[in-house]
């Protein structure tokens, strides 16, 4: 049985060194670094998201940066633009057709990672999403909280989630964070939705609901949150693969060098054993690895 090279599509890098990080003094990866990282952990290439967030970040990207990574690296990157619900009036009227066929004409394959800290259905993210399904444009989000955090905000459950997705039925969604991950387990307390909840997964999970609900929503299996929603229980995670295995994402959320060492990384392993195994199918494995990033990219 032949392994696949994956296609990581969630990570970030920056063009040059720029101011440190707070917590641990790494800047952002080097796009040379992450190619080398990649081939240590077996990713064949990966989508760019934009460092494109004004909460919490103290070091961004630009589009054009980005652009200029994936038009100098082609085989190894392709890339989503940054956009904010914010930008152009700051109101639920600006024209995000005219910026995101733009950026469709360069390259950009979809929007992300969505990081505004305003609510799911606020008028201005509404706004954007209608844009964005009439361009065709995936968009992967991140769900955050008020006060300080960074990412679209809803409660727990994820009504604002799902009423946008009854909204905009035709816009392919990529959800993220530990917010979104942490609704795998129908014994989830509100306490917890920040975290990285452990153990059995129980039925009832909010995100098995959703998923089956509403087609258009896909799992970005990136970052801690992805990879330790997935390998918590692999019983229930080898199920929720082959059920889904048209909408699940490989991802790493790669950010900075260190993260080589992160138990993130193990997911590649964790898919490749689990086909080897017996334990998923290899038509799944091969989607979630890299088949379903191919047909998102080639559109």
């Amino acid at each position: 049985m032949e392994l696949v090279k994956k296609i990581d599509i969630h990570c970030h890098t920056i063009s040059s060194r720029g101011i440190p990080r707070k917590y641990n003094g790494n800047t952002f990866c080097l796009p040379e670094e992450l190619i080398e990282m990649y081939k240590i952990i077996g990713i064949e290439k990966a989508v760019i998201s934009p460092i494109f967030k004004a909460e919490q970040s103290i070091e961004v990207n630009t589009n054009r940066e980005i652009r200029d990574i994936v038009e100098k690296y082609p085989d190894s990157f392709a890339w989503f633009c940054g956009i904010d619900p914010r930008q152009g009036d700051n109101a639920p009227t600006t024209d995000f057709t005219y910026i995101l066929n733009y950026y469709k004409s360069v390259g950009a394959k979809g929007i992300g990672e969505l990081l505004s800290n305003i609510y799911f259905d606020d008028p201005r993210a509404w706004n954007l999403f209608k844009h964005a399904e009439s361009c065709e444009m995936p968009v992967i989000f991140h769900i955050g909280a008020t006060n300080g955090d960074y990412g679209l905000i809803d409660d727990f459950g994820l009504p604002r989630l799902e009423k946008t997705l009854q909204q905009f039925p035709k816009l392919l969604f990529l959800a993220h964070s530990q917010r979104w991950w942490s609704h795998i387990s129908g014994d989830l307390k509100e306490k917890d939705m920040a975290g990285y909840p452990t153990g059995k997964v129980t039925p009832g999970g909010r995100i098995v609901e959703l998923m089956r609900k509403y087609p258009n929503l896909c799992g970005d299996m990136s970052a801690g949150s992805g990879c330790n929603a997935i390998m918590r229980d692999p019983e229930f995670a080898y199920g929720f693969i082959e059920e889904f295995q048209d909408r699940l994402y490989y991802g790493t959320d790669i950010c900075d060098p260190n993260n080589i060492h992160s138990p993130m990384i193990k997911l590649a392993g964790f898919l490749d054993d689990a086909v080897l195994s017996g334990k998923i199918s290899y038509e799944a494995y091969y989607k979630v690895s890299r088949g379903n990033a191919e047909k998102l990219l080639n559109k």
